[in-house]
């Protein structure tokens, strides 16, 4: 399996909130920026993704607060194929500062044929580069599960 793609960023003065800390809103932006580095990164540029054969769509975002990023933070954001259905796919969101929690996002994307709403099965090119990375929900990188005993 490949190394684990990590996108590097730093929050910006307007991107805080008077609590000192991103402002929550600005985590989805984040993750949309992690993804596109992300299928940039497995052969698919930005333009080649999404004005071919193949867009998506997003269905469903949780995000899960764990600590503070705060302005000109170096925040890295792992990104990993969780689930891959037919049609739709999840990529996990791990935000961390200093190796520290931030927060961590989870969102289905659905695949649609460009310029549609309508549902396609994903491209075997996007499905094979998502599955050479997929991690499943639970496991961890190198595909133990999450609380296994260690010894």
């Amino acid at each position: 399996m490949p190394a684990p793609f990590v996108h590097h960023l730093r929050p910006r003065y307007a991107e805080i909130d008077l609590q000192g800390v991103v402002f929550n809103a600005h985590w989805l932006t984040y993750f949309d920026e992690a993804s596109t580095r992300f299928f940039a990164e497995i052969r698919e540029t930005p333009a080649q993704t999404v004005f071919s054969d193949f867009d998506v769509m997003v269905v469903k975002a949780t995000l899960e607060w764990e600590g503070p990023a705060r302005f000109d933070d170096d925040v890295a954001i792992e990104v990993v194929p969780s689930r891959i259905g037919n049609a739709s796919f999840d990529l996990t969101y791990s935000a961390t500062v200093g190796g520290r929690g931030a927060c961590v996002g989870v969102i289905t994307y659905v695949s649609v044929m460009p310029g549609t709403h309508d549902s396609t099965p994903i491209p075997e090119r996007i499905r094979a580069s998502l599955d050479e990375r997929h991690v499943p929900v639970g496991a961890d990188a190198s595909g133990a599960s999450r609380g296994d005993a260690v010894g």
